[in-house]
């Protein structure tokens, strides 16, 4: 079987030998080599001719960043940005995944005792789902098997009737791998009187408010970090904190966020899940629902569940997403009806918020 081949690039002589134990935990990937700079890095590129770069951002000679933007002019290939979890180091994520990297992974520390294991698994995972971010697909490359998880039951029991609550729309958004940049695009195009949205994106804790931050400067809505028993009002966009489940609950006469911290969901705290149940059982038909790029199949079922409380629903396509990992979970399931490319989820989203046309109920 073919190995996923990765070179790691750190100017940490520590954390580049962290992450090749890491990653050769997995028979699946082989690390054919480390680069303490980007120079040493380009040079073995077109020596070893990895299949994924891991890229720190922070390194002598040239930062990543600008290493980053020349290789994805001149050698696009996938890369997994190694980032800090700090306020500058999530601004900088954010912007490494605007110029192309695929996904980032918390940088690991010395005191990784408690947390080997998990902290493997996770950049073993966003490795291999890299991999297959490229034209040609590696189909040797098979998804991490995983424990068994929790569903959206741990944080929210599921409603016998669907919500019926009248009112305002409410458009409903989750995304992961590849969605900090999908929902840019939706939310740039959508008008400062647009409905209400909330957004489950899958980011760690201290990435969450600059990311909405970021989001502000690029709407033309309000867009903030949720936070508890606030209401939910038009023209503002709501995104989930990084350490919390995101919740639509009524609250006497008007719709509020609700923050959990229950357990994670489908292994994610924020879970889409969580989000799109909860709406489902309160706002029901109001609601719009919408998935976007990612790994795995959180929010898959939520959706469906939408789906079967009268919402409309739709999905992101293949071609447009950067792991059609979440959405394509959602299509097999029947969850959606549509399926639309990133560059027209806005203006579906809005037309239907403002000429709904749900379908059928399923069973």
């Amino acid at each position: 079987m073919e190995r996923v081949r990765v070179l790691v690039v750190d100017d940490s002589a520590l954390v580049r030998k962290l992450m090749s134990t890491m990653l050769t935990c997995d028979p699946e990937i082989e690390v054919v080599g480390t680069a303490p700079d980007p120079f040493i890095a380009r040079e073995k590129i077109k020596q070893l001719n990895p299949d994924v770069l891991t890229l720190d951002v922070e390194m002598p000679r040239m930062d990543g960043l600008t290493f980053l933007e020349n290789l994805m002019r001149l050698r696009p290939m996938p890369v997994v940005m190694v980032s800090t979890l700090t306020t500058a180091g999530a601004d900088v994520t954010l912007r490494a995944l605007e110029l192309g990297a695929v996904d980032f992974y918390a940088k690991p520390n010395a005191d990784l005792a408690a947390s080997f294991g998990d902290s493997a698994q996770e950049l073993c995972a966003k490795v291999k789902h890299a991999a297959l971010t490229r034209p040609k697909a590696r189909t040797t490359v098979r998804p991490l098997e995983v424990a068994p998880r929790l569903t959206a039951d741990a944080v929210l029991p599921r409603s016998q009737a669907p919500g019926s609550r009248g009112g305002s729309p409410i458009i409903a958004i989750g995304a992961s791998t590849g969605g900090t940049e999908a929902v840019r695009v939706v939310l740039e195009m959508m008008p400062p009187d647009a409905p209400s949205i909330l957004v489950t994106q899958h980011i760690p804790a201290a990435f969450s408010g600059p990311f909405a931050a970021r989001m502000d400067r690029c709407s033309a809505m309000r867009v903030c970090e949720a936070s508890d028993g606030q209401p939910i009002q038009q023209g503002t966009a709501y995104i989930a904190p990084g350490s919390h489940h995101l919740l639509a609950m009524w609250d006497g006469a008007k719709f509020v966020c609700r923050l959990h911290d229950g357990p994670p969901v489908n292994r994610h705290r924020p879970s889409v899940d969580v989000l799109f149940r909860s709406l489902a059982a309160t706002a029901g038909a109001s609601t719009i629902g919408a998935l976007l790029t990612g790994m795995g199949d959180d929010g898959a079922r939520g959706l469906l569940e939408l789906r079967q409380a009268g919402a409309a629903t739709l999905v992101q396509d293949e071609a447009s997403s950067v792991v059609w990992g979440m959405p394509g979970a959602a299509w097999k399931l029947g969850a959606a009806p549509e399926m639309l490319p990133i560059d027209h989820i806005a203006d579906r989203l809005l037309a239907l918020a403002h000429h709904p046309h749900h379908g059928a109920k399923r069973a």
